[in-house]
């Protein structure tokens, strides 16, 4: 059966930061770190050995899979800095179109700083992503400015 990988735990997100060898991705994760926690209204979390997640929720597939997963979080990651939001969420797109400059996959939006982004862009994508899960799965969403 298939276990994931990503899982909340008790790991120092401030360790995790204090880690990271650029001294400019540093100061970026502090300065995502304060931005999320003021849109989420949530304490950081670290998820599996290198995201910083916010708030929390259960999905459940047509599948039968299911887990537990964070409703928008971060890493600053050696080459860029991965964002992630909720996947699927079609206001993403229109959002990002207005963002600055990033990259992007299916669950995340990759930026080189902080600087290059439009910060008001990312509070309402931190947010459409909240709503979009809240949504999605109104019964496995906790926490979130509730």
């Amino acid at each position: 059966m298939y276990e994931l990988k990503t899982k909340q735990n008790e790991n120092s997100v401030i360790e995790f930061i204090e880690n990271v060898d650029s001294e400019k991705k540093r100061d970026d994760a502090y300065r995502l770190l304060d931005i999320f926690t003021e849109e989420t209204g949530e304490q950081a979390k670290m998820w599996g050995p290198s995201i910083i997640g916010f708030g929390s929720y259960h999905y459940k597939y047509k599948t039968g899979h299911e887990g537990d997963s964070f409703l928008a979080g971060f890493s600053p990651r050696k080459a860029k800095i991965s964002l992630y939001f909720a996947p699927g969420d079609k206001e993403r797109e229109e959002l990002l179109k207005k963002f600055g400059k990033h990259t992007s996959g299916k669950a995340c939006v990759y930026i080189n700083k902080v600087d290059d982004i439009e910060e008001d862009v990312l509070r309402e994508l931190i947010q459409a992503s909240i709503t979009f899960l809240k949504r999605t799965y109104p019964d496995g969403v906790e926490g979130s400015n509730e």
